[in-house]
This record gives structure tokens, C-alpha cells and sequence, in this order.
């Protein structure tokens, strides 16, 4: 739609391009012929071109009639063409509107389709919560009861949680080192986070996941140092 928009509007300016030039041309040759015709009449009428000559004289004075005319068609085709900047500068304004809402829907649809991802995780995490056997099927990581394995399970919930809070701008960083904190003085989720490390390490650093696992990090970095805890 942007592409075929951006198209007319170069046809349109191609156009009227054309127009002015041919309508320059054509009058042209036709002051030409009429300037001939003119000449002709006058020299046969006049009987001489002498005469002729001296009556031309008297025509100069009208020169400045003809000077206003021809500075009115340059005002005129002056006019036309800002008129047509104008337009093209309106038609790329409008081009850019389009681009950012194009944008703005494509963002849209991604997070929409994020959340129903995400959704859809936590369903099945659910599932597994409910019928233990199931954690065979997609976890392998040890544990030791099924207690263990339902808290993993919740912390894994809660962690992607926050990352789908930081994705959405829902938290700044600050505010999730907060809950990271709190989330670490927990022995079972201590245990999940020891477990799951040096997987989250390998995530990309530039996505939610890896960010939110920096954040973890700084969390348990500070705990270990004897900071004390951050409040919101």
C-alpha cells in the first residue's frame, strides 16, 4: 500500500512535469509563428520595411504590457511548482505516519503473541505441577521428591514471570532486583537457581531472558557480599 502510494504520487509529479514543459514548448512555437505572422502582415501593409521600422518603434512602447504578461507566467509556474513540493513533502509526511503505525502494530502483534506463548507455558507448567510423571517428558533435572520438583516448577514460573514483566516495562531493573532478593533468601528457590545457572548463563544477553537473569546475578552478588538487601 506505502509502495503503490509513493508510486502515484511520483506519476503525478512526472505528469505535471510534462504538462508545463509541453505547454511551454507549444506556446513558445506559437509565439514564434504569430511573431513571423506579424512581421509579414505588418512589412506588407506598411509597403517597406522601413516604414515598417519606424512604426515598430511606436509598438515598444507596449513592450512593458508584455513584460507584465510574461512575469505573470513565471509567477504562475513558480506557484505550481511549490504547490507540488508542497504535496510531495504532505505525501512523505504521510508515508512516515504509515511506517511508525505499521511498526507500532508489528510490536504489538509480537507481544501479543509473547503473552499467549507464555501463556501456553505456564499451562503446561501447570499440567506437570498437577501429574508429576509428566516432568519426564521435558525436564531431566534432579530431584529428590515430588514436593522438590512442584517448587521447581513454581520457581520457574515466577522467574519468567518477571521476565515478562521486564519485557513489558511493567518493572524497571531496580524494582526487579528487589524481588530478586527477596526471591533468593529462599532456600527452594535457592536450589532451583543453583540448578538452572549455568543453563540461563548461556541465554543471549540482549533478551529478556538474559537480562533478567543479570539482574538475578547482581541480586546474588550482593547477598553474597554482605550488601544489604535493596527495598523498593
Amino acid at each position: 500500500m506505502p509502495g503503490r502510494h509513493a508510486w502515484r504520487s511520483v506519476r503525478t509529479v512526472f505528469l505535471w512535469s510534462s504538462v508545463v514543459i509541453i505547454g511551454i514548448a507549444l506556446v513558445s512555437l506559437a509565439c514564434i509563428a504569430v511573431s513571423g505572422l506579424l512581421i509579414r502582415g505588418v512589412e506588407t501593409a506598411s509597403g517597406d520595411s522601413r516604414t515598417a521600422e519606424k512604426r515598430s518603434q511606436i509598438g515598444d512602447y507596449f513592450g512593458g504590457a508584455s513584460a507584465v504578461f510574461s512575469g505573470i507566467a513565471l509567477l504562475l509556474l513558480i506557484a505550481t511548482l511549490l504547490l507540488q513540493q508542497r504535496e510531495l513533502r504532505m505525501q512523505r509526511q504521510e508515508l512516515a505516519l504509515q511506517r511508525q503505525e505499521l511498526s507500532a502494530s508489528r510490536a504489538e502483534l509480537h507481544r501479543s503473541a509473547e503473552a499467549d506463548l507464555r501463556s501456553l507455558h505456564m499451562q503446561l507448567t501447570e499440567m506437570v505441577m498437577d501429574d508429576p510423571a509428566l516432568a519426564e517428558v521435558w525436564d531431566d533435572l534432579p530431584r529428590e521428591s515430588t514436593t522438590e520438583l512442584r517448587q521447581d516448577l513454581f520457581s520457574n514460573l515466577t522467574f519468567n514471570h518477571f521476565v515478562l514483566a521486564l519485557s513489558w516495562g511493567t518493572f524497571s531493573e531496580e524494582d526487579l532486583l528487589v524481588h530478586a532478593s527477596n526471591l533468593l533468601s529462599s532456600p527452594a528457590f535457592m536450589r532451583y537457581w543453583n540448578t538452572t545457572r549455568e543453563l540461563k548463563s548461556r541465554l543471549p544477553a540482549d533478551s529478556a531472558e538474559g537480562r533478567m537473569f543479570q539482574v538475578f546475578e547482581r541480586a546474588l552478588a550482593d547477598r553474597r557480599a554482605g550488601a544489604p538487601p535493596p527495598t523498593a
